[in-house]
């Protein structure tokens, strides 16, 4: 070929590029994306870092491929904002929106933020979850909803923990000229919605089967009623135990319980299907150091502290015993040890309705003595002390046990710690009554009454004295183990639901304050007729502070 020739086909090739280089610019122009769509959360406090990462978790392992967002506020800490992109969120800090309401619940103060979803035009399509939601299967499907979709929960009335939304600057901006003025029946964003949408109660129930050439052929709707799969309250049915539909049908679950939310450590020994999430959070992955299952590395500190604390008292109090009163303690071998243990046991069966002084077994005559030196008045006082201890022990246990530990972990800690505090507050007492006791003993009158049995209940004491009391060991333990029984009786049964369980709890409690009363009164008057017996004596420091 000839330059010329050449340089002719090349110019021809060259032009036939420019001129086709607009029109595959434009071509991919015009070619249209796929659509923008998300799961998204709302957090404005700490409180439910949990959940929202227990949420994120249940959606990761439906296999979708969507943005998780999460709307987080200044109230937000940075640790659980790194902690949050950790899980794989995708965090979009916010300014809140005030809650106009003056009637509302405390935890409502920052929910109207909720409504900034509407706004988030860089979506094609958003479903909102609350953060006290988890998905047990896929819900690919309700982006076919329309423009908006959402659950009814009592008849007219919708629950916005689950939305369906298409974001609108126009529906936004219509909704911030009305916030003040519409009311709300919950005093949060429920309730505004359901005043915006006031003829949602009539819209059609979305079909998650409808096909895909429907869907096209037809506009979208405005509205649309997600099932109650999509949106199963645990609230509505935890009671009766009862769900409305099969539960093997649920895509959402939502616990609408109050106070009581799933990552509280003691919902779980209340509602049963708080264990499904319980399952999705101890295979939450350790995206920080020390989250794993969902652990707070600071809860863990303190759990181990709360833990090991009561028993380096119980040591203490052995060791103090041990050293002022160690022949009592001290056994000659650990078979000797065990033999000892072996016949307080065997010796606890036969002491149910034993005297009220150690010392009567000796000499009857003295029972009649010694019951009528007892103040008329200590009895009452004794039982009204039993009880105060036992609530402000329950309340301090319950207040310094984090909340969002493990059930189990949780259940162990109050109890370690309420039985610690009891027998702290309630030995206090019973040492308090034996000095009473002493100084009653003293005094002029009653020394000279006390002188006609003393001699014989102190023999008989000392042959039955030991390092613990047999019978206050008794009354211990038996309260001891009807505080564990009482919670314990419904899962040992299979009891599930909440009605039920209350009812055999409140039974049990009836027992545990039944039995309560008779051993604290016993247990006062023993400590009072000890410092009768004692006047002229020393006690000796008991490992038990009861005895």
């Amino acid at each position: 070929m000839k330059l010329p020739e050449l340089i002719s086909v090349l110019s021809l090739i060259l032009f036939i590029t420019i001129i086709s280089q607009p029109k595959a610019a434009l071509g991919a122009e015009l070619a249209p994306s796929p659509p923008k769509q998300a799961y998204v959360t709302l957090l404005y406090g700490d409180d439910y870092l949990l959940g929202v990462r227990v949420l994120g978790k249940s959606i990761r392992d439906t296999g979708t491929t969507k943005d998780m967002v999460a709307l987080v506020s200044d109230g937000v800490s940075d640790y659980a904002k790194k902690l949050l992109k950790a899980d794989g969120w995708i965090v979009e800090t916010t300014s809140l929106l005030a809650n106009p309401n003056q009637v509302r619940a405390p935890r409502y103060w920052g929910i109207y933020t909720k409504l900034k979803i509407f706004n988030m035009t860089n979506y094609n399509k958003v479903v909102y979850l609350d953060g006290d939601t988890i998905l047990v299967k896929s819900i690919e499907e309700v982006f076919k909803c329309g423009k908006f979709c959402a659950n009814l929960k009592h008849s007219e009335r919708m629950n916005a923990g689950v939305l369906v939304v298409e974001p609108s600057k126009a529906v936004f901006n219509d909704m911030m000229s009305k916030v003040d003025t519409l009311p709300s029946y919950t005093g949060g964003d429920q309730g505004f919605l359901t005043s915006y949408y006031s003829d949602f109660p009539n819209a059609l129930l979305f079909d998650p089967n409808i096909p895909e050439e429907a869907l096209k052929s037809r506009p979208a709707r405005e509205m649309e009623r997600l099932p109650i799969i999509y949106n199963a309250d645990a609230g509505l049915s935890f009671i009766s135990n009862k769900w409305k539909v099969d539960k093997s049908e649920f895509r959402v679950i939502h616990y609408t319980i109050g106070p009581f939310k799933p990552w509280d450590w003691w919902t779980s020994w209340l509602i049963e299907p708080v264990d499904v999430w319980q399952n999705i959070r101890e295979r939450l992955d350790e995206s920080l150091p020390g989250t794993a299952g969902g652990k707070n590395p600071n809860d863990e500190l303190r759990v181990q502290f709360l833990f090991v604390l009561p028993f380096f008292a119980l040591l203490l109090c052995f060791y103090r015993s041990f050293r002022e009163n160690g022949d009592l303690l001290c056994r000659t071998s650990l078979c000797n040890q065990i033999r000892h243990l072996y016949h307080i046991l065997m010796s606890c069966v036969t002491v149910a309705y034993a005297s009220v002084s150690s010392s009567t077994t000796t000499n009857p005559n003295s029972q009649v003595s010694a019951q009528t030196m007892v103040p008329a008045c200590l009895g009452a006082i004794s039982v009204f002390v039993c009880f105060m201890s036992a609530v402000v022990s329950l309340g301090i246990s319950i207040s310094i046990v984090p909340r969002q530990v493990m059930p189990w972990t949780g259940l162990v800690l109050t109890y370690e710690w309420t039985f610690t505090i009891f027998f702290l507050l309630f030995g206090s007492f019973l040492h308090l009554i034996y000095q009473w006791g002493k100084a009653t003993a003293q005094s002029g009158p009653v020394a000279s009454r006390t002188d006609s049995f003393d001699s014989e209940s102190r023999k008989g004491y000392q042959r039955r004295a030991s390092s613990c009391d047999i019978v206050t060991w008794y009354y211990g333990l038996g309260m001891a183990v009807l505080a564990v029984a009482v919670p314990s009786v419904p899962c040992i049964f299979g009891i599930t639901a909440l009605l039920w369980r209350l009812v055999l709890m409140v039974v049990g409690g009836l027992i545990l304050a039944s039995f309560m009363t008779y051993a604290s009164d016993r247990l006062a008057a023993r400590s009072f007729l000890k410092g009768l017996e004692h006047r002229n004596t020393t006690r000796s420091r008991a490992a038990c502070f009861l005895c």
